[in-house]
């Protein structure tokens, strides 16, 4: 590979530096990813898209491609918890609980209210390559597999990489800024980041596997949680759906379990095999092995997101546990919120310090969600043991009375089940967990604050509160006529800021107007309401908090940036010195 010189160099190939591919290449700023791996994801491990990732999508036009092979919700839109799928004990394939997930059933208007469009599920063995293809299209040759950073320098002029390929050539690269999406395997390490946290606190053995469970497992269900009656050592484990084919017509499976160091399900072949069969109760079924995997689960953050030109992103920057699909979707919202500060730097648009903006609105996200992800994990234990009253001390002749006691049909046994359901919803933190998906904020960073408090946040995590708060999320709502419905979302164009006002907020078009000459800056500007371009059927009258003389400034990663509730003296002042302070001019 000849020398370069680019804009921006992407190390690591996953879901984050592939989407701050696709979102720098939207953008128009010239960029190299270089990927150690031979090819995309081998392992299915992150699977769950969640609706503000989908947005992300769907403004830089890739969502459909998720849409067109991922699971709708009605095949995955539950989450199950069973003795086991089958098996022909008494208590062998029952089910102890289900519930709603992720927008499914009953929680499908409170989501589809909140957002233009619906999670999905797809494995990272699936994602990957339509981010890589999605990618490769819009910079083709700019995508670099097999090539290795082997170091780097900085200077006042930008850095200079030196990568090496799979033939042991080696050639440099020079960048103005370096994304660190590998993962924390290089990067970091040589920047000496201090990761803050618990590091390999839990072990995991994950297996690949094809069989045909159609005849056992529930459809809908992504998740099925295994709690056995009598032997607690195969409770905890987890089954998910993996596709192609959703539902309980899946073809492919994981199944992810707790292991020991001396466990042979970690290794041996036939020890993994009848692992999957016991917890199963599936002693006859064929299976075919495609990968087992074990590892550790980190819950890590890096103490700083920037170190001079080096930007850390996903999973260098922050690793999570497996929970609430909270380690890709974070990945991919860093890098979201990265691609369109760089843009706007080198463009002109903005001064260098915005890439300020990057840490400190990142890093609490990252930390918020860590968090999250931990106390998740804890309560999982919490549901798995004392649900029923099964936690390991439980001595083996007492768990069939137990059982007995959920299952029969009198007072007592109601009021077991009853008693059950109040720990099993305590889940809801994993798969409901709607605000840590539409909630986030950024107090502070590239935005101008209000003063006026932030809407309650449920303890819980599962009650997302829209607002146009600056630094919260633009909230979706229908607008226009039913030839031509948008969302408020849709009306943020890749790479723009957007001036929404009322339908008597014509003073603030004409601001944004003249404060985009001043500036040459791109300003979106749109009305919406009675007499004005967009049609407003009642949504975003709820949903603005302003009058119809005010006006809200949304940032290119829809996110709010500054807001007037009503009409001011001297709209293009007020306006000129928002956007002077957002974009650090």
């Amino acid at each position: 590979m000849a020398e370069m010189n680019v804009t921006v160099l992407i190390v690591g190939a996953g879901g984050c530096g592939l989407s701050a591919s696709i979102f720098l290449s939207n953008l128009g700023v010239d960029h190299l990813l270089i990927e150690q791996r031979p090819d995309t994801a081998r392992l299915p491990k992150a699977h769950y898209l969640n609706q503000r990732t989908m947005e992300v999508f769907r403004q830089h036009g890739i969502a459909d491609l998720f849409e067109a092979v991922g699971a709708p919700l009605e095949k995955f839109g539950k989450v199950c918890w069973q003795t086991s799928l089958a098996g022909k004990g008494p208590f062998d394939g029952r089910v102890l609980y289900e519930m709603d997930a992720f927008g499914g059933g009953e929680l499908h208007d409170r989501y589809a209210n909140a957002s233009p469009v619906a999670a999905t599920n797809l494995p990272q063995i699936r994602s990957e390559p339509l981010l890589r293809k999605a990618a490769e299209d819009r910079a083709p040759g700019r995508l670099r597999y097999g090539v290795e950073l082997m170091d780097w320098t900085e200077d006042a002029d930008g850095i200079l990489a030196t990568v090496r390929d799979t033939a042991g050539e080696t050639s440099t690269v020079r960048a103005r800024y370096l994304i660190a999406a590998d993962g924390g395997r290089t990067i970091g390490p040589k920047l000496k980041m201090r990761m803050e946290g618990w590091p390999k606190f839990h072990q995991v053995t994950t297996v690949h596997f094809s069989a045909d469970l159609s005849r056992w497992q529930r459809d809908g269900a992504l998740l099925t949680y295994f709690i056995n009656p009598t032997r607690p050592e195969l409770s905890g484990a987890t089954l998910v759906e993996m596709g192609p084919t959703w539902g309980r017509f899946s073809e492919e499976w994981g199944l992810h379990f707790t292991t020991t160091e001396d466990d042979p399900a970690r290794h041996d072949r036939e020890a993994v095999l009848a692992r999957i069969r016991d917890t199963l109760q599936t002693p006859d079924l064929r299976i075919r092995l495609h990968k087992v995997s074990n590892w550790n689960v980190d819950a890590v953050i890096a103490q700083q997101y920037r170190v001079g030109r080096v930007f850390l992103a996903g999973d260098a920057a922050h690793k999570l546990p497996p929970a609430a699909g909270l380690g890709l979707n974070t990945a991919i919202q860093d890098a979201h919120n990265l691609a369109w500060k760089i843009a706007a730097v080198e463009s002109g648009e903005a001064g260098p310090e915005l890439l300020d903006s990057y840490e400190p609105e990142r890093r609490p996200v990252g930390r918020r969600n860590l968090d999250w992800a931990v106390g998740i994990i804890a309560n999982s234990e919490l549901v798995s043991e004392n649900a029923l009253g099964l936690s390991p001390q439980v001595p083996r002749w007492m768990r069939p009375t137990l059982l007995n006691t959920y299952f029969e049909d009198s007072p007592r046994g109601a009021t077991a089940r009853a008693r059950a359901a109040e720990v099993f919803r305590t889940h809801r933190i994993d798969c409901q967990a709607h605000d840590l998906e539409l909630g986030l904020v950024y107090p502070d960073g590239a935005l101008v604050p209000d003063g006026t408090p932030a809407p309650p946040v449920e303890p819980m995590g599962d009650v997302y509160v829209p607002t146009t708060r600056p630094g919260h999320r633009l909230p979706h709502a229908w607008v226009g006529g039913a030839g031509a419905r948008r969302s408020t979302l849709d009306l943020v164009g890749v790479g723009t800021f957007t001036l929404i006002a009322g339908p008597g907020g014509v003073g603030w078009a004409e601001a944004a107007a003249a404060v985009a000459a001043e500036l040459d800056l791109r300003i979106h500007i749109v009305r919406i309401g009675a007499g004005a371009e967009w049609a407003d059927p009642g949504e975003w009258a709820a949903a603005r908090e302003i009058a119809d003389d005010g006006a809200i400034l949304v940032r290119p990663d829809q996110h709010v940036a500054w807001r007037s509730t009503g009409a001011v003296a001297d709209p293009t002042a007020e306006l000129s010195r928002a956007l002077h302070r957002i974009l650090s001019r």
